[in-house]
């Protein structure tokens, strides 16, 4: 992923190239400091010459960058000082492609120090210490690049992160780098530095951009497909690293989690906006697969209600995935009786044009997983007002209810519609909703430029079963686990918390009509089972989310940045949980491969009303 904006491309300058020596060579700028490589480092985060002129930086130089946005090259002295919080390596950033330049030059180097901050300051991002309108002379060619860097279960602390400095904003910049506590200490210590891992378990896919994550600590929260969990804000998983290719990306394995870089991924380890620490390798192990399958569900029996969540990121009749969609949902899933899709786009995708109905989507859909042997399914659903609920402009996303009517009926209670909310009433003794489908308090600010949860009552063998399919704020805007600032601001919460609110408040108002009512609350909740998200919903056990019936190394349901996670989940009511009659199954369909077909993987409940 590029690391350097356009912007900034227009604003540096390139040093003229005297191709004939392979040398530029240039008086060293007046009023610089001659120092070495550790010196411009520090032991802090951020350079103590930052913004400063330094003169003739001796390095051998370890990787050139051709491609992409941020083209230069790196420089490491063989000459280490004794101090390991100092890094031998810095990126010298040329902006357009480097010249005269090569592995394994003996380099002197003259330019400014910079404080790149991938992604920009609000970001929140660590800086890459970098030198910046370099001008170059090298002095010889051939030499040996320095030994890589070993990053493995022995080097690699178990502790994340130092909590940052609270007179700083929570900043951890001007803290003295601890390398042997702290995972973050370690890579900046070794940032802009030839590093390298051995054997390395994938914990991520590789993805359209050509890069994969992968762990050094074999053990780490490993789920028995390979996948590396994250348990707790708390833990965080510190074995985790990004891969890169320095040469071509068609080059790039293509791997899924599980699989292995067997032998030696080594290259200058960088830092960018999409991932943090990254090895930009120029040598890169030999893939070995270990085989992962899909996942396949039991079918429901006769007596058990089946009920799913899938998210089928931005689905509109232009895509080309309807087919495989079908097939997960018939031969993954195995036809549940109810399912609620997330990201169902208008008839006709993302074009501004004020078209909200869904029906063709869904009608595509519902016709694909019968060519596949599935149920005729029907459906239920409230277009949105235009522009409303956020996601992709002009998708006009939305949840969705399908039901096989041969196995589930549909209460249908006219006058629900965008903006009408959604009640409680008493019906013969039994909680019912005032419209259905319907939504619940869409008006609400916490549902602003946000999906807004449908609401839907069914009939299985004669029990009601209230369902509220949702889709939650992203966590966009969240700073990244590998921030400057420690522990890392998750502003996007707050939002869920108020979503997370209205819709535990909504099912106080069911049970509070009736107590044993059986209550589904699905979707992509877009946070953790131990967020304070999932709290809210659960309330004083108005709600539990099921998958924390199963082993804390299988719940997770999406894969992001090498950390195998739950964003969707299914709650239920104290009458569905009541004596465990009840089985819950991540189906691992999509998350962990590199050719998915959403980023989410879907998740069944079954149980006996």
């Amino acid at each position: 992923m590029p690391s350097k904006s356009s912007a900034r491309l227009a604003a540096l300058t390139v040093a003229a190239v005297c191709s004939a020596a392979s040398t530029v060579v240039l008086t060293s700028p007046a009023h610089a400091d001659a120092v070495r490589v550790h010196d411009i480092q520090g032991t802090t985060r951020t350079s103590p010459y930052a913004g400063r002129q330094v003169a003739d930086v001796t390095g051998i130089v370890t990787g050139v960058r051709t491609y992409g946005s941020s083209r230069g090259f790196w420089i490491q002295d063989p000459e280490a000082d004794a101090d390991p919080a100092t890094s031998e390596g810095v990126f010298v950033f040329t902006g357009s492609t480097p010249k005269g330049v090569a592995v394994g030059d003996l380099v002197k180097v003259s330019g400014t120090v910079t404080e790149f901050v991938p992604g920009g300051a609000a970001s929140g991002n660590q800086a890459v210490t970098e030198i910046t309108k370099p001008v170059t002379t090298v002095v010889s060619s051939g030499n040996a690049v320095p030994a890589a860097v070993v990053l493995d279960d022995g080097s690699v602390p178990d502790a994340y992160a130092p909590e940052g400095d609270p007179a700083a904003g929570g900043s951890v910049n001007g803290l003295a780098l601890k390398p042997s506590s702290y995972a973050l200490d370690l890579y900046e210590s070794v940032e802009g530095m030839n590093v390298q891992v051995a054997d390395a378990r994938v914990v991520g896919a590789t993805d359209p951009y050509t890069e994969l994550w992968v762990t050094v600590k074999p053990q780490e929260r490993d789920s028995r497909r390979g996948a590396t969990v994250y348990g707790s804000y708390a833990t965080q998983n510190s074995g985790r690293i990004q891969v890169q290719s320095l040469g071509k990306p068609a080059d790039f394995p293509v791997a899924n989690v599980g699989d292995t870089l067997a032998g030696v991924t080594a290259g200058p380890l960088d830092y960018n906006q999409f991932g943090g620490y990254t090895l930009i390798a120029d040598r890169l192990g030999t893939l070995e697969s270990a085989g992962l399958e899909r996942e396949t569900t039991r079918r429901q029996r006769s007596g058990e209600l089946a009920v799913a969540t899938y998210n089928v990121e931005n689905l509109d009749p232009s895509d080309t995935s309807f087919d495989a969609h079908a097939s997960a949902i018939v031969n993954n899933l195995k036809s549940p009786d109810i399912v609620s899709l997330e990201e169902i786009q208008d008839n006709n995708g993302a074009v501004k044009d004020g078209t909200v109905a869904a029906d063709q989507t869904v009608r595509k859909l519902i016709d694909a997983i019968v060519a596949a042997g599935g149920p005729a399914y029907d459906w239920r659903s409230i277009d949105p007002v235009d522009l409303a609920d956020g996601g992709e402009p002009g998708g006009n996303i939305r949840q969705v209810f399908l039901f096989n009517p041969r196995r589930v009926s549909f209460t249908d209670r006219a006058g629900g519609d965008a903006t009408t909310a959604a009640g409680v009433t008493e019906v013969r003794g039994k909680a019912a909703l005032t419209v259905s489908p319907g939504r619940i308090d869409p008006a609400n600010a916490a549902w602003a430029n946000s999906r807004k949860p449908l609401a839907g009552e069914f009939v299985f063998r004669g029990r009601t079963v209230i369902v509220v399919a949702n889709h939650f704020n992203s966590k966009g805007g969240d700073q990244g686990l590998t921030s400057q600032f420690q522990p890392p601001a998750r502003s996007s919460e707050t939002q869920r918390h108020a979503q997370a609110t209205v819709v535990n408040t909504f099912v106080k108002d069911v049970l509070a009509v009736q107590r044993n009512a059986d209550v589904v609350v699905l979707g992509d909740i877009n946070d953790f089972e131990f967020s304070g998200t999932a709290k809210i919903l659960e309330g004083d056990g108005e709600l539990w989310s099921a998958i924390k019936s199963l082993p804390r190394t299988e719940r997770y349901s999406y894969v992001y940045q090498g950390n195998a996670q739950t964003l969707d989940q299914i709650l239920v009511s104290p009458s569905v949980r009541r004596g465990c009659a009840f089985e819950y199954d991540s189906v691992h369909i999509n998350a962990e491969f590199n050719d998915q077909i959403s980023d989410h993987d879907p998740q069944v409940l079954r149980f006996y009303p």
